[in-house]
């Protein structure tokens, strides 16, 4: 609770606290699937507002996180490839792929360049007809309609020096990979809000259905998810399993239909790995055959460029719920974010920043002590 009285409605906090402790009774554990959820719930303390029978995990819904060491590596080749300008959200280029990162690659001299748009991506090929522009689409269903239309602008000018590297993934595939593991542990869901928003929140009832988990789509700020919390215990303790959307203000049960058939226009749905967690069927996208041309992993020969992740990186571990970024030895030891293992510890919505910067115990304090709860 050291952070929420930061928050403007602290008192408000307390109160959706208070509704939960009357409402529960027995343990829970919910998971967060959005890293920025991640980072609002440790920054605020709100899992330290909680009672004890409710345990908050956290899921893999960070897209930095979750792209394999491979795709590092192949977008790492090409900035050390001549001729080539590859363009990234800043987020990426401290991610470790197996030798080095993009960061390295810059100050050694490679034209990496970070972008705020794939669209300044698409202006960069334009002013630079002679270099190879290749943008690093990373990101789940938020991200791609954006990298979507790139192509399509990108198609309609004829440029021949625009691609992108993609490493787009999917929410609902993820979820049912984790409800499916032997070392489940999740019992209900907070849906991230901008996926839904572009998504809807349909595609969630099968899965709601199947697994008998509620599926509440949840906002960003503290009170949303709050809110979130106390709709999923309220059903579990019900013996419910729905999906609801107290996040009505941006969340449209079919979503945006524009993105989405953008979306179908330009990807199709591929099996895709995941860093840290395996190959996960149909929960990814790939460009589709129409628009192969765009496609930087043809274009330059990469798709036999394999890599191994690190036998010490915990991260598979903390993106499926199963430990938190403090139960990993190396945490703040061997992976730091100026030294890190995986990419949780370097993303903006990786779980071990999150802990790293807000939850990191004073020398005298032991690693993994637990924190003061309500009971």
């Amino acid at each position: 609770m050291k952070f929420v009285d930061e928050y403007r409605d602290a008192a408000r906090a307390q109160e959706f606290a208070e509704i939960i402790r009357r409402t529960v009774s027995r343990p829970w554990t919910i998971m967060e699937i959005c890293g920025g959820q991640t980072h609002a719930i440790v920054k605020f303390g709100l899992d330290e507002l909680l009672p004890r029978h409710v345990t908050l995990v956290h899921g893999p819904g960070c897209p930095v996180c979750v792209t394999p060491l491979e795709l590092i590596d192949r977008a790492i080749a090409l900035a050390t490839h001549p001729g080539v300008t590859v363009c990234s959200f800043g987020d990426m280029l401290r991610v470790p792929g197996s030798r080095t990162d993009l960061l390295a690659v810059k100050a050694r001299g490679g034209d990496v360049r970070i972008v705020y748009s794939p669209l300044d991506a698409v202006k960069l090929a334009h002013e630079l007809p002679n270099r190879q522009v290749v943008f690093f689409a990373v990101g789940f269903e938020t991200t791609a309609p954006a990298n979507a239309m790139a192509v399509v602008q990108a198609q309609r000018a004829g440029l021949r020096n625009f691609s992108l590297l993609v490493a787009h993934v999917l929410v609902p595939p993820a979820m049912a990979a984790i409800l499916s593991s032997p070392d489940n542990r999740v019992q209900g869901f907070l849906a991230a809000g901008h996926v839904c928003a572009v998504m809807g929140c349909r595609e969630y009832e099968p899965l709601a259905a199947k697994y008998r988990v509620p599926i509440v789509v949840t906002g960003f700020e503290p009170l949303d998810i709050l809110q979130g919390v106390q709709q999923c215990v309220e059903q579990l303790e019900a013996g419910r399993a729905e999906v609801v959307n107290p996040y009505a203000r941006v969340v449209r049960p079919d979503g945006n239909p524009a993105a989405q058939q953008v979306l179908r226009t330009v990807f199709r749905v591929v099996p895709r790995k995941w860093r840290g967690i395996g190959e996960i069927p149909a929960s990814g996208l790939g460009l589709r055959e129409e628009f192969a041309e765009f496609d930087a992993e043809q274009r330059f020969g990469l798709a036999q460029l394999t890599a191994e992740e690190s036998p010490e990186c915990q991260s598979g571990l903390v993106l499926q719920g199963v430990k938190k970024p403090h139960e990993c030895p190396a945490f703040g030891v061997r992976c730091t974010p100026e030294h890190p293992l995986g990419a949780p510890m370097v993303s903006s919505e990786g779980a071990c920043a999150a802990y790293f910067r807000y939850r990191r115990p004073p020398p005298s304090q032991p690693r993994g002590e637990p924190a003061n709860r309500p009971s």
